[in-house]
């Protein structure tokens, strides 16, 4: 009997698992992409983008499909995504397992602002920061165009669409992972004294790494509250809990 397995999201570990559980006999394998980026890196097995219509839908598609167990690797702020699942999943009586990274952490020689929302991180930027790296994703950047006195590198995968008036800006248009050479480089060359972004979590970040060195000011938005589900870190430990004791 095929055993199917849904997987939410495309971090990095859902690319991971996805690839393993394939081949694991009589398991048929869907990953669900939500569809922002226009040419998404597709992985193993099938793949269906777009939204379902909310915990209803969800469940919905559940039942229909005989999906046997949900693995939520959405983004760590894909937080209504996070709240979906879990809703439909119970709705459906279907086992629903979060995968997700650790948080970053404060290191010695951080200079790190935690903010829980991003007028918080306006109102430091505001006070202290006169060349920003922007790196918060391209649909949340209208927050900073109200600021007038920084100047802003914006990094972003694809361009943002629209761009919001940033009196003073300049897009990056790079994907990731970047190297510690690489970071320490665009931040000495474009003298950035201070980095917002998310605390994405996962293995050390290089910008964060190269800011530390540098002694550059982060602005590191916290992750929001997520329903109470089971839980893992890892791919190896989300293979457990599916049942699948295969390492990667």
């Amino acid at each position: 009997m095929v055993r199917n397995i849904l997987i939410l999201g495309g971090i990095t570990e859902a690319y991971t698992l996805a690839s393993t559980l394939v081949d694991c006999p009589g398991v048929r394998v869907i990953s669900s992409l939500a569809g922002r980026t226009g040419t998404p890196r597709l992985p193993a097995g099938e793949v269906r983008i777009g939204g379902f219509g909310g915990p209803d839908g969800l469940a919905g598609y559940l039942a229909a499909q005989q999906i046997a167990a949900v693995v939520d690797c959405t983004h760590p702020f894909a937080s209504r995504m996070g709240w979906n699942a879990a809703a439909g999943c119970a709705a459906a009586g279907v086992p629903l397992l979060r995968l997700e990274r650790p948080a970053w952490r404060r290191q010695d020689g951080d200079l790190w602002n935690e903010v829980d929302d991003w007028q918080q991180a306006v109102a430091v930027v505001a006070n202290h920061s006169r060349r920003v790296l922007l790196a918060v994703g391209r649909q949340e950047l209208a927050p900073f165009a109200t600021l007038e006195q920084p100047w802003f590198l914006i990094r972003s995968v694809e361009p943002p669409d629209p761009l919001p008036p940033f009196p003073q800006a300049e897009i990056l248009l790079a994907r990731g992972p970047f190297t510690l050479a690489d970071e320490h480089a665009l931040l000495t060359g474009q003298r950035i004294d201070t980095i917002v972004c998310k605390n994405s979590g996962g293995p050390t970040d290089a910008k964060l790494t190269a800011a530390r060195a540098l002694g550059i000011r982060v602005v590191i938005r916290n992750r929001p509250r997520r329903p109470e589900t089971a839980t893992a870190a890892t791919v190896p430990e989300a293979l457990y809990w599916l049942g699948y004791q295969r390492g990667v």
